[in-house]
């Protein structure tokens, strides 16, 4: 079956090394409901600016750990392509703790928090305004990375393929709907990490990330779940601390 050419563009924003594997997967979901893709390219649906694929910028080779999560963020400048990289954020600290784009990314801001307590620099059961106070100002003096763009650069330096589980929001469809359409092409994504001399480990926050545990593609890859980012309970995931705490993501270099 014929990938629609509206999608093709999208295709441009990925590593040549997955672009057999992306039309390959797309092929896979016209196969399986041959009028989803059709329908999705005549409609309006996020990321925009041909930013489907964007998580693909990350070469085959280099992937170590496949992050994935929900969905887009349901808002145009949000919404990225990237795994909870919300658009829309730009600086990561204020005066007094977070910056008011982070604290709105509810999944960024616990993220980052969880990270501080990884590192020992906040306590499990005091992560408010007051105890952010000091690791802000010490932040802004020099001692972290400033802005959400270079964190994005330390996941991928650490081998991260920020991935969601659908890779489209639609207002006026459920994210389960499209997470479904989706599925043959993250079967297909999936076989190829499979395939790796070195098998990355994956990383599945929420429900709906949770339902790959179930595919035969995904039996063979090492796995580490947990709630939700959007969930305050993510900040004190010991599993997520101990992933994320060596590798010193917010440190400045």
């Amino acid at each position: 079956m014929t990938i629609p050419a509206q999608l093709l563009p999208a295709l441009s924003l990925a590593d040549p090394s997955w672009r057999p594997i992306l039309e390959q997967g797309l092929h896979a979901m016209a196969a399986a409901n041959p009028a989803y893709l059709p329908a999705l390219a005549g409609d309006d649906y996020l990321p925009t600016d041909n930013r489907l694929f964007a998580a693909f910028a990350q070469p085959l080779g280099k992937v170590r750990y496949v992050l994935v999560g929900e969905g887009p963020y349901p808002r145009a400048e949000s919404a990225t392509g990237v795994c909870f990289m919300d658009g829309a954020v730009r600086e990561l600290w204020s005066e007094t703790g977070l910056s008011k784009p982070v604290n709105r990314a509810t999944s960024l801001r616990n993220f980052m928090k969880m990270l501080l307590v990884a590192s020992g620099q906040l306590q499990a059961d005091d992560t408010g305004g007051s105890a952010m106070v000091p690791v802000a100002q010490a932040a802004r003096a020099g001692g972290a990375i400033q802005t959400l763009a270079q964190l994005q650069d330390r996941l991928h330096q650490n081998g991260f393929l920020l991935l969601n589980a659908s890779l489209v929001f639609r207002s006026h469809v459920p994210p389960a709907v499209d997470a479904r359409a989706w599925l043959p092409f993250l079967q297909t994504v999936l076989a190829a990490l499979a395939a790796q001399a070195e098998r990355p480990t994956m990383i599945l926050w929420g429900k709906i990330a949770e339902q790959l545990r179930k595919l035969p593609e995904t039996a063979g890859l090492p796995q580490i779940a947990a709630e939700h980012p959007y969930n305050l309970s993510f900040i004190q995931h010991q599993g997520m601390q101990e992933l994320f705490g060596p590798m010193r993501l917010l440190e400045a270099q």
